[in-house]
């Protein structure tokens, strides 16, 4: 930090204090609309598909409290903290939340906690619930793009926690001093070890979203109440930087704050699995498909992968035939085995029984993998490649570009409304089909809502 130069945190917080719809590009505010949809049918189908939540809703619901915010799908309602933990822990446990271009994910953070302040405040227009979660995806994304990262910590969460905090601040109208004090309380709750996501066995590592999201709560509600944080809290000798990253870009991450959203770049997903299978998953599907190959004609299928691929298929064997839900979305021969079994990847691909299917299994026994360090994540997210070998000794090759969902073939409204029709349609508790239609028009003209509470209606059962 230059001599004498405020701490990033002081123009963070400025940027989010001032933060206006009006003043919000167009991109970034249909970005905003989209991740608001998005997010909350992925919710909807993790209450119905993930039976590793229940737990979490279950506690969440026992421990009770003031009644203030929705526990989306489920039902009842809870401390805004706490339904802002049940509902960003659904948010991103299938993996199906969105991302950005450089991977990791920010709106499954951000929009539980937006949304679980803003039900709790009550009023809160269409217009500032879209600058809130723009303005809470722009920092995500500067942030993202501008750091040295070492993949030891889960960005994710370390970052999510800053994300959701600017969003649920602006909904809170905090001022620029206030923001900066919600941002230094955040870091208590700016956590999360690669481990947690590499490592096979255990649901916390789909459910970490919740925990950003609560601790984004807890701390825009106490900087309101006039609790402060310490204004180097990011640049300090023993600030954020120092102690998360080998380096970060300043000026980069200041460029065009508050005029350039980088939020509005955000990428959703059209299968539900982690964003660096997805190349692989479309490879395949086209080898198969542009060839018009059986797979009882395949010898062997190799996956070249670089660092972060290989972390998806150490040990090859569990990952060929992964023993939990969050472990399969994670698991690159698993995956690739469903698609080319599928030749596509769906939420219904994902159960307990599905775990068993043994066309699928079989396929994953297939696949081997074979290092690439030109395939290393280093900003972009990598692209992968595969190789078939038939049988008769034919050889196919094929790099997954033009993914669906990447930015080179984005999604359009009408394709994230179908998925969030889908993913509705798998909720723990079934929703009528004129709430889903009218759910899906109020978040694609909620700049028009009068009260943002009226899209949470919709998606919350009563008790």
């Amino acid at each position: 930090m230059p001599a004498h130069a405020k701490d990033l945190v002081q123009h963070l917080a400025s940027f989010v204090a001032e933060t206006t719809y009006a003043g919000t590009p167009p991109e970034a505010a249909e970005t905003a609309k989209k991740s608001i949809l998005d997010t909350f049918g992925v919710i909807l189908a993790a209450s119905g598909t993930e039976p590793a939540v229940h737990g979490l809703v279950d506690l969440v619901k026992e421990s009770a409290g003031r009644p203030e915010s929705s526990i989306l799908a489920f039902g009842g309602k809870a401390p805004a903290m706490m339904a802002a933990l049940a509902n960003g822990a659904m948010a991103h446990c299938l993996d199906f939340d969105d991302q950005t271009p450089w991977g990791q994910h920010a709106s499954s953070s951000i929009v539980p906690a937006a949304f679980a302040v803003a039900e709790r405040l009550g009023g809160v227009t269409g217009q500032d619930m879209i600058a809130a979660v723009a303005a809470g995806q722009d920092i995500f994304a500067r942030l993202r793009c501008n750091v040295t990262w070492k993949k030891d910590w889960n960005l994710s969460s370390v970052m999510g926690v800053f994300a959701a905090t600017a969003a649920a601040g602006r909904v809170l109208g905090l001022s620029q001093e206030q923001m900066v004090s919600a941002f230094g309380i955040a870091t208590m709750q700016s956590s999360g070890v690669m481990e947690l996501v590499a490592g096979t066995g255990g649901d916390v590592r789909g459910m970490y979203a919740g925990f950003s999201a609560k601790g984004a709560v807890l701390a825009a509600l106490l900087a309101a109440r006039g609790v402060t944080g310490v204004p180097t809290v990011l640049e300090g000798e023993f600030g954020f930087f120092k102690t998360y990253f080998a380096d970060y870009d300043r000026d980069a991450i200041l460029n065009g704050l508050g005029r350039k959203f980088e939020g509005a770049g955000t990428l959703y997903k059209l299968w539900p699995t982690v964003g660096t299978a997805h190349s692989h998953i479309h490879a395949i599907i086209e080898l198969l498909n542009e060839n018009g190959l059986h797979l009882d004609e395949v010898k062997q299928i190799r996956l070249h992968v670089g660092d972060y691929h290989d972390l998806m298929c150490r040990p090859l064997q569990e990952r060929r035939a992964p023993a939990t839900l969050v472990d399969a979305k994670f698991s690159l021969p698993f995956l690739v085995a469903v698609a080319a079994v599928h030749r596509g990847v769906k939420v219904s691909h994902f159960t307990t029984e599905s775990l068993k299917d043994r066309r699928v299994l079989a396929v994953a026994q297939k696949v081997v993998t074979v290092s690439d360090p030109t395939l290393d994540w280093k900003l972009e997210l990598p692209p992968g490649r595969v190789e078939l070998e038939m049988i008769d000794g034919r050889k196919f090759q094929k790099v997954g570009s033009g993914v669906p969902g990447n930015s080179e073939a984005p999604l359009t409204w009408d394709t994230i409304g179908q998925k969030f029709r889908d993913c509705a349609s798998a909720s723990v508790r079934p929703l009528e089909a004129d709430q889903v239609i009218a759910a899906e028009h109020l978040a694609r003209h909620l700049e028009s809502a009068a009260d943002v509470v009226e899209l949470v209606r919709l998606l919350a059962p009563p008790n």
